[in-house]
């Protein structure tokens, strides 16, 4: 009797669980990707998709889900659910849709906001399995120079120049060959990437698993037996270098994609990750970044749902017994509720637990413990516009990475430790970027123009002393402290690239209150919470989770996992998996070895027919 009562649950068990992997539908199949249509370049029509500006009239009834903030995490969330029937609206505060991966004209120059390269969009990769189909297949994309990057370390007969290069062996064999004394070293740092790149799902599974369970087998000392991804996810990157080698080049070389976080305090594997991400090859929209959430909001619309652009969400609506309801957003002086079952929040976990749930919520022990991760260093970006092509200025689709000396720990430590009067002068660091070079529709719409980006981290505090005033409106005092480190970042890039300056026609500078404004990140940060060493110990991955105390409340976006469109879009997917309450990356995994096994058929149906 006992052994039958046993076997009856064992049955049920293994049905339940054969259940919640497979039972329900996937939102995610082939038949919903189809060849990419042409290019709208209509910008009257574009702007009907990206700047459709919020009213009452346009919010779908019978909401299932409303997600605050357009950016790569929250629309990748919102097409996930709206693929399996959810009906979704995207509430974004800016004017145009997509975040970081919106793009904006002045005077004939198209700039990206955030985006300048993607990685691992190889053929049936898992991140291309992924983006085509939360575009259905519409967007496209083209790789890039296998020469990605160049990085100069030093000035004068003391500078040093060292190429990167894409490619499943040539990434590392290229390395060799400029460390010919470090040979050793580029490979067990190559079998870090291969262990971080093949085990990082790992991490990822402790948001998926129950906290209970997650945290069990972290204290118990489990997870450590089962793979070293967990250890080296709480070893530095410095940690590692000096392993390696003491060739302070190379340890530059392993480490110089930064986002604000000395090696000496980032997780070896984010680093490891980071170059890894490059290694089938580099890619950019054909057309632009703004490609991305014009497709993915046509996949929301198609499902019933919507994308709103100038809707500032005020407050996160909660009811008497602790769970959310909806959202209001302040629209002509007034304060218009809209209502959904489920809230997912794109807009950072701060903003989140401190700005938008109410204050009597935001006081709970339980949500002040999960803005214990500090905010990132901010940003400072340099557009400028030139009247000329990439040929007449003498570039390529070549990322540019200067560097004043090869110790990043030392730099950055002496960098955010000065003055705010000492700083602009004094910029340690920046990446050169020319998406005008990288996209071929470009000349095609901007004829004879060429648009660089400049990039480099600096302090908000720097900038803090003019938070209170309105954008464009901060005073001469403001403009002449930005346009100093405008000034120093283009003086650094003319000297590289001398054609520079005598075709320069129009430059705007962003400092951390301009990243504030337009994509509403905290302090400036593009990169959101902090990547350091504390937030990618094992505890805090399964303590950071997309649900949250307040029930129907989650997170997504960067805060979620990583940093970048790749890790912001994985936040979407873990946190589409958390409100579905279903594991869709083994509806991922499986689609990608249904596309692998259909390719390997057509290649032999190929050469059968060759040999014939």
């Amino acid at each position: 009797m006992w052994l039958l009562i046993l076997l009856v649950n064992f049955v049920i068990m293994a049905a339940g669980t054969y259940w919640y992997l497979f039972g329900r539908p996937s939102p995610f199949t082939l038949e919903s990707v189809r060849p990419p249509g042409p290019y709208e370049m209509d910008q009257k029509k574009r702007d009907k998709v990206l700047k459709q500006g919020f009213t009452k009239e346009k919010i779908p009834d019978n909401l299932d889900a409303i997600v605050i903030g357009s950016g790569i995490g929250g629309m990748t969330a919102a097409a996930t659910m709206a693929k399996v029937g959810k009906r979704v609206l995207v509430l974004e505060q800016h004017d145009v849709a997509g975040g970081c991966c919106h793009t904006f004209t002045k005077q004939g120059f198209e700039f990206d906001a955030g985006l300048h390269y993607i990685g691992q969009l190889h053929e049936n990769s898992l991140f291309k399995v992924a983006m085509d189909q939360i575009t259905e297949g519409q967007l496209e994309f083209v790789e890039i120079d296998k020469h990605f990057d160049n990085l100069m370390i030093g000035a004068g007969e003391e500078r040093r120049d060292y190429s990167i290069y894409t490619g499943k062996t040539e990434m590392e064999q290229h390395l060799k060959k400029q460390f010919p004394e470090d040979v050793k070293a580029v490979e067990e740092f190559f079998k870090i990437m291969k262990i971080a790149a093949r085990r990082t799902p790992l991490l990822a599974i402790l948001k998926l698993i129950p906290k209970w369970l997650a945290l069990f087998l972290i204290k118990s000392g489990i997870i450590y037996l089962c793979s070293s991804i967990f250890r080296l996810s709480s070893t530095s990157a410095t940690e590692i270098n000096y392993r390696l080698t003491s060739n302070k080049d190379l340890h530059l070389i392993f480490c110089y994609i930064f986002y604000g976080v000395p090696p000496k305090d980032s997780s070896c594997v984010i680093n490891a990750l980071l170059l890894h991400h490059y290694k089938r090859g580099a890619y950019y929209p054909k057309g632009g970044a703004s490609e991305i959430p014009f497709h993915i909001t046509k996949v929301i619309q198609k499902y019933g749902g919507n994308v709103l652009v100038r809707a500032p969400v005020n407050r996160i609506l909660v009811d008497e017994k602790g769970a959310t309801y909806g959202v209001t957003v302040r629209k002509g002086g007034e304060d218009v509720e809209v209502r959904a079952p489920v809230v997912i929040s794109n807009c950072g976990i701060y903003t989140t637990f401190q700005k938008l749930l109410p204050p009597e919520i935001q006081a709970k022990p339980e949500i002040q413990n999960r803005v214990t991760i500090k905010p990132g260093k901010a940003a400072f970006l340099l557009f400028s516009g030139f009247d000329a092509t990439s040929e007449e200025l003498g570039i390529t689709s070549t990322n540019l990475w200067l560097f004043k000396s090869n110790d990043m720990d030392a730099m950055m430590e002496e960098f955010y430790s000065m003055e705010k009067d000492e700083a602009p002068e004094n910029i340690p660091m920046m990446e050169i970027t020319f998406p005008s070079a990288k996209d071929p529709t470009s000349q095609i719409r901007h004829p004879g123009k060429t648009s660089m980006t400049i990039l480099t981290m600096v302090s908000y505090e720097w900038f803090e002393e003019w938070k209170d005033t309105t954008v464009r409106k901060r005073g001469d005092d403001y403009f002449t402290y930005k346009m100093r480190f405008a000034n120093y970042l283009f003086d650094w890039a003319c000297k590289h690239l001398p054609k520079l300056r005598e075709k320069l026609v129009y430059q705007e500078a962003a400092s951390p209150l301009t990243s504030m404004h337009y994509l509403g990140s905290t302090r400036g940060a593009i990169y959101s919470a902090d990547h350091n060493l504390e937030r990618f110990c094992a505890e805090t991955l399964a303590k950071n989770r997309c649900d949250t105390p307040v029930k129907n409340l989650y997170i997504s976006g960067q805060d979620v996992f990583s940093c970048g469109i790749i890790g912001a879009m994985h936040g979407g997917l873990l946190s589409a998996s958390t409100v579905l309450n279903q594991i869709i990356y083994i509806d991922l995994f499986l689609l990608k070895k249904k596309l692998k096994r259909e390719k390997a058929n057509e290649m032999a149906r190929l050469c059968k027919l060759k040999v014939q």
